[in-house]
């Protein structure tokens, strides 16, 4: 048994030591701007052999932590290169005059400044809350609706749930530029030669119209789920008691699905926020927008997603860009907080 311990101690050490090397030999090299093809498979072979050798070695007090984070490591890289690295390095960069490849000095607070004073973007903040709160009623109620509707019993439900579900599908992109067509020349005939994309009031209108009929299908099948998973000795109790079908909604089913509201103005709140492809494809931001801002801005249907991506790729102004994107990350952050935490404490009451 000692022989056995002894021989697996060295196989690890040896598996951890060529790990080592290997990533300590592609790190120099990459740090030393060597292009040689070899790095990068050096890297990887380095990673895995310094994990197999934690792996099998035989004395760690910590042994099943470290299998953990061996199975978990992949996730947690992926994530921190994804997500956390660049958003750490975009905060850095907001503060400094970056053109998207380096950045030459640090300008401080120069570009935070600079936003604040462009009107186009304080209106983009105004037009996306006026958006999200728009949103986050009507797509929550006609997603309820429609799971209310398919929980009903009726015929041929399987076939409404996918067609209800179908336009989430489509991509933003498309789905614009299908709806563009239907409103600028389908509906145009309505409306008297007028296009629903030109005014802003009606471009919004659009655009919550187009976003409802996409994504309404998926919080729908969120809904359902609550739906079906009431008991049903609850619903029979109630009826039992003489509660009709208003009051056993009201007084017994939305009662019992604060958790799945919770959820679903959580996601139709971030996704109305991130809201970008089809504001660009069904309007690009057009639209004209009243005076009180000090002067006439042609974006009235700008919101932030795509006012931040028209400052960093359009006007290649790369540092305003990211100083934007930091300000969004905040909002969206502080506002989901409040909403989980008055959504929970809904919760605590009904």
């Amino acid at each position: 048994m000692k022989t056995n311990s002894t021989g697996s101690k060295m196989f690890s050490l040896i598996l951890l030591a060529a790990g080592l090397i290997g990533l300590i030999g592609a790190l120099a090299m990459d740090f030393s701007g060597s292009q040689n093809a070899v790095r990068g498979p050096m890297l990887i072979i380095g990673v895995v052999l310094f994990f197999v050798g934690l792996y099998f070695f035989p004395t760690l007090k910590y042994h099943r932590q470290i299998v953990y984070v061996i199975f978990l490591f992949p996730l947690l890289f992926s994530f921190a290169v994804t997500v956390i690295i660049p958003l750490l390095l975009g905060i850095g960069y907001s503060f400094t005059d970056w053109t998207g490849i380096k950045f030459t000095q640090v300008v401080g607070f120069a570009n935070y400044i600079a936003m604040f004073k462009d009107p186009a973007f304080i209106w983009s903040i105004f037009i996306t809350f006026i958006f999200v709160v728009m949103n986050m009623v009507l797509v929550n109620l006609f997603a309820f609706l429609l799971a209310l509707l398919c929980t009903s019993g009726m015929k041929g439900v399987g076939f409404f749930r996918a067609s209800y579900f179908l336009p989430n599908l489509i991509g933003g992109i498309v789905l614009g530029y299908i709806w563009q067509f239907v409103f600028n020349n389908v509906l145009i005939k309505i409306t008297g030669g007028i296009s629903w994309l030109v005014q802003t009031r009606t471009a919004l209108m659009a655009i919550v119209i187009v976003y409802i009929w996409q994504y309404a299908g998926y919080i729908m099948l969120i809904y359902v789920t609550g739906l079906t998973q009431i008991p049903g000795d609850v619903l029979e109790a109630a009826k039992i008691d003489g509660a009709n079908a208003t009051q056993t909604l009201f007084e017994v089913k939305i009662p019992m699905l604060a958790s799945t509201f919770t959820i679903c103005t959580f996601l139709t709140l971030t996704s109305a926020f991130k809201q970008f492809d089809v504001n660009m494809a069904l309007t690009n931001g057009t639209g004209s927008v009243p005076n009180f801002l000090g002067n006439y801005l042609s974006n009235g249907t700008q919101m932030l997603a795509l006012n931040i991506y028209n400052t960093a790729i359009a006007k290649n102004n790369y540092a305003l860009g990211q100083a934007k994107a930091v300000l969004f990350f905040i909002i969206l952050a502080c506002v989901s907080l409040v909403q989980v935490r008055i959504s929970n404490k809904r919760e605590v009451e009904l």
